[in-house]
């Protein structure tokens, strides 16, 4: 039986927790969701901003000599860590509590290393601060840094990336200090995978240097796009070209800005993954046609029905039988890694093999482990199957996934190893007949917000306990 993963039949005071090395971070094991599953999700929620643009913005917001507005920002932990990072270097940020945000950098100061560190938490968010305070004070902290880990995502094209630009990198006892003593300057730069961090690293930098940054092989996911559409509106100058080239010559000088930000792709695709999971049907608002076309696709490809209007999506079960798929993530325009885990616990209910090459993150597949508990039949593979070969194929990764359904999922005991492992977790459970105890459920409020009432508006049956540690 897989460490962390026990059956229902078989159940402890606490599940074994999973390996380290398997965590996103340290879970509260105490906070646990007891779910009754079983039952088709239905009814409407909302989306709000997208997770992986808004701790950008808000960074973005340091780079600028007058105050910035950004709305449709989502109550979620991932804000929080990063309003706080911003406040410990003197920016001020204020929350209307309606999802809009005054960020203020007036006064923008150097932060202590170690309050750097305590606040950061997983937070990758630190690698991002360095151009823009390198710009604004000379200098940038950086701590050691967490994040999800569903690959080994080093920071070395972040680094790499700063020093083209003339930054000098110094290694300290609790992280790493970046000055500029000759302050820094336009640079070429090709990265060998389009990663959208290092590709939001190079725009933070670039637009305050002087002279013109060229930018190759860049990610132009639609994040990175509405981050370029912010900059813009401060006074950058920015153009992205058809082949993944990016220039932007750089100024001396921008002011804030006023946004509203993109909704979140990924929360919206989830939910939509749990209407098809559970034969339900949920309206998502806010859910926005353009940035999902892919998704939507192949939502339609396995068998699941959507509606679209102008404010939202629905997405539903239509009954029958689902249909398997031969399915292959990528960058954009691509099929997107994060919709792949919620999208797998739906190819559990579908008829047939499906096959799920991942060739984003080479370890983000250990998330089906606990499937297979709850009675998912799933293969891993160290081949690149269902599609072209990839750059994990000669590295022994496990990274295909072959899904035979349709499986009938039973309730277990999950510890929650990663944000977006951990919501589709929450889909299998919820799916599954009998009732599941899903641990460390806090995860999920760093990047769904509010998930528990909208679980509450779809008629989820459920009960969340923050139990005494033993």
């Amino acid at each position: 039986m897989p460490t962390g993963i026990r059956t229902a039949v078989d159940t402890p005071t606490a599940p074994v927790p999973v390996s380290a090395g398997e965590q996103d971070e340290d879970v509260d094991m105490a906070d646990v969701l007891t779910v009754r599953g079983g039952i088709p999700l239905r009814g409407s929620l909302r989306v709000r901003g997208a997770k992986n643009f808004v701790s950008k913005a808000m960074v973005a917001a340091l780079l600028g000599e007058e105050p910035s507005r950004l709305s449709n920002v989502p109550d979620i932990r991932d804000v929080a860590v990063v309003t706080r990072l911003m406040e410990l270097h003197g920016v001020s940020v204020k929350n209307d509590g309606n999802g809009e945000l005054l960020l203020d950098p007036s006064n923008v100061e150097s932060a202590r290393m170690a309050d750097i560190d305590a606040h950061a938490g997983a937070s990758r968010i630190p690698i991002l601060l360095c151009g823009p305070l390198v710009h604004r004070l000379g200098e940038a902290f950086i701590p050691d840094l967490g994040g999800c880990r569903i690959g080994d995502r080093p920071i070395n094209y972040h680094l790499d990336v700063l020093r083209s630009f003339g930054a000098q990198v110094e290694k300290q006892p609790m992280g790493i200090r970046l000055t500029a003593p000759n302050g820094l300057h336009g640079t070429h730069v090709e990265l060998p995978y389009p990663s959208v961090g290092a590709t939001e690293q190079v725009l933070l930098t670039a637009v305050r240097a002087v002279g013109v940054t060229e930018l190759r092989n860049a990610a132009i996911e639609p994040e990175i796009m509405d981050l370029i559409a912010v900059l813009q509106k401060m006074g950058a100058i920015i153009s992205v070209d058809t082949d993944r080239v990016i220039r932007i010559e750089g100024v001396d000088r921008l002011t804030g800005f006023k946004h509203r930000a993109l909704s979140d792709r990924i929360e919206a695709a989830s939910w939509a993954c749990a209407a098809l999971a559970t034969h339900g049907d949920i309206y998502v608002e806010g859910a926005s046609q353009p940035e999902m076309m892919t998704f939507l696709n192949v939502f339609r490809k396995v068998g699941g029905a959507f509606e679209i209007d102008e404010g939202g999506i629905r997405f539903w079960h239509p009954g029958g039988d689902l249909d398997s798929i031969v399915l292959e993530t990528d960058v954009h325009p691509g099929f997107m890694t994060d919709w792949q885990q919620p999208l797998v616990v739906a190819l559990t209910q579908a008829s047939g093999l499906s096959i799920v090459h991942e060739t984003v993150y080479e370890n983000r597949f250990g998330f089906t482990d606990a499937l297979r508990e709850m009675g998912a039949v799933i293969q891993v593979y160290k081949e690149c199957l269902g599609g072209r070969p990839c750059r994990f194929g000669a590295r022994n990764f496990r990274h295909s996934a072959v899904i035979s359904g349709p499986a009938k999922l039973r309730g277990a005991d999950i510890v929650v190893p990663d944000l977006r492992g951990g919501f589709s977790h929450l889909i299998a459970a919820l799916a599954a007949e009998g009732t599941s105890r899903v641990y460390g459920i806090d995860l999920i409020d760093r990047g769904y917000e509010h998930f528990q009432a909208k679980l509450d508006s779809l008629g989820a049956t459920y009960d969340r306990d923050l139990q005494a540690a033993s």
